[in-house]
């Protein structure tokens, strides 16, 4: 195939990707997306033919990066496997191959999609289609938004006749778009305790996870951008044992925080230590020199302050 071919189908490939992701989109990120100089198209071998990939996200616009492409021979082997031609994990690979059939796979984030090439020759350029839609989360503690390093944000996938559902997204970020297939989706928000370093214990959890979760519902449209606001409603309790109001707190305390029913929520030592919890009613017990002290006290969203228990 002569030079100026190549130049017209590079061209093509050009018009096929477009303009940045419409709204706003930031391409979600799988992982490093190599780079590499661009390459002048070159006549394949005898008996090889170029093809030329890109891939747009329905009603979004081209994906820059984050993608992963298998190619597999149309025809399976004798067991039914089909072995893996190429890969790649650039955005517009150029990929040099025998003539004949493929199945061409490319993966986004969760989403997909697949198309069915033949090659014969000659340069092809093909663009794939992945159906998919945009979820950006943002929260808030009252009306305040919250840093990310404050949360840990899982999505789930409910599943159909169970009380269970599947994880798919274990660490969402708040700066970004996660891209998702279309359907229905749960969303766990878990505000965590940095000052204190330390919270609820929970199973599956970071050790400074706090017991202020939010759980939201989310259906996804493909091509659509769905925005969620979660809002949490917790506040940070300092707590000290005192002999007098407003007095000095006294060292070597433990403490448990309890809820109403007896739930233990955090067990802490020291004097004055502080601790991040939704809101609602707690009890307290403090415990110094063998003797036991129990107070209850309510937290308020945002409201931050001092929890004395008194040690008369």
């Amino acid at each position: 195939m002569s030079f100026r071919k190549h130049l017209i189908a590079l061209a093509l490939l050009g018009a096929l990707c477009g303009p940045a992701l419409a709204q706003g989109l930031q391409p979600f990120t799988a992982g490093p997306t190599p780079t590499r100089a661009f390459v002048p198209p070159r006549a394949s071998q005898p008996g090889n033919s170029i093809l030329m990939l890109g891939a747009t996200i329905t009603g979004m616009g081209p994906a820059r990066s984050g993608l992963q492409w298998r190619i597999f021979p149309e025809l399976a082997e004798a067991d039914g496997t089909r072995a893996l031609a190429a890969e790649s994990q650039l955005p517009t690979p150029m990929i040099e191959l025998p003539d004949g059939s493929y199945i061409v796979h490319v993966s986004y984030g969760l989403a997909s999609g697949t198309k069915r090439v033949t090659l014969s020759g000659s340069t092809v350029a093909e663009q794939i289609s992945i159906n998919a839609g945009g979820l950006r989360i943002a929260a808030n503690l009252g009306d305040v938004p919250i840093a990310p390093n404050k949360l840990s944000i899982a999505i789930y996938v409910p599943e159909r006749g169970s009380t269970d559902a599947k994880l798919v997204v274990p660490n969402a970020r708040l700066d970004g778009v996660v891209l998702l297939p279309e359907g229905n989706y749960r969303i766990v928000s878990t505000y965590l305790d940095l000052a204190a370093g330390g919270s609820t214990g929970v199973a599956g959890m970071p050790p400074n996870a706090t017991n202020s979760v939010i759980n939201a519902e989310v259906s996804i449209k493909s091509g659509k951008l769905t925005d969620v606001v979660l809002r949490h409603r917790a506040a940070l309790m300092t707590l000290k044992l005192v002999n007098t109001a407003g007095g000095e707190a006294l060292a070597n305390t433990s403490f448990s925080v309890l809820t109403p029913g007896g739930d233990v929520i955090r067990e802490m030592i020291g004097a004055f230590p502080s601790v991040v919890l939704a809101e609602g009613e707690y009890v307290v017990i403090a415990r110094r020199d063998g003797k036991t002290f129990q107070s209850k006290f309510t937290v308020q969203s945002s409201l931050d302050r001092d929890v004395e228990i008194s040690a008369q």
